[in-house]
């Protein structure tokens, strides 16, 4: 998908929630207010999205593949800000290298942080600056392998929550998994809408 294709697709669809966000949106208890960046540059004139691999001493999901972002702090003036912000601090990208288009409705984890999904455009050459305390590793992976829901793999977990379904998009050597995996899910099936 190119960047002209996936701009059409996400603008002219209408926003809808999962099953899984309504469910655990409308649930009352403390969340964690956080922001991702789902980032997407053009390589070889396709799309790819960019997805970090996380320390493997956090105390919050370690060794587990994210995308770039956190909690919201009180110095940041909105959501946007927190995944730009989380963006520079984990892997060095700033602000010019980044054009948001969108966000994604957000998403609650069964651990208790609503996370709002930042989807923007970078530049493909990056030198990302590790924050080594909090990321491990930068990758790619073409978004056409994420489009494709042969590779999207989902099993129910029974949580004190209720039955919730847990998602797997394995690429290579990587366990795409939880939170980022839903997330995925999301934007595709908003990009098929």
């Amino acid at each position: 998908m190119t960047k002209n294709e996936f701009l059409k697709s996400f603008q002219l669809s209408h926003l809808s929630k999962s099953a899984q966000q309504d469910k655990l949106l409308t649930q009352p208890n403390q969340l964690i207010e956080s922001a991702v960046l789902l980032a997407l540059c053009e390589i070889n004139g396709q799309l790819a999205v960019l997805l970090t691999k996380r320390a493997s001493h956090l105390k919050h999901h370690p060794g587990q593949v994210s995308f770039p972002g956190g909690k919201v702090e009180k110095t940041d003036s909105n959501i946007v800000a927190t995944a730009l912000r989380e963006a520079q601090e984990e892997i060095g990208l700033t602000h010019e290298n980044i054009k948001v288009i969108g966000q994604l409705h957000p998403y609650q984890t069964i651990t208790g942080f609503k996370i709002t999904p930042i989807i923007a455009f970078i530049d493909q050459l990056q030198h990302y600056q590790l924050d080594k305390n909090e990321v491990d590793e930068v990758f790619h992976v073409p978004l056409s392998h994420f489009l494709n829901i042969k590779k999207h793999i989902s099993i129910n977990v029974q949580h004190n929550t209720g039955n919730q379904a847990v998602h797997f998009m394995p690429y290579k050597h990587h366990n795409i998994w939880g939170a980022t995996a839903a997330i995925i899910k999301d934007l595709v099936a908003h990009l098929h809408n």
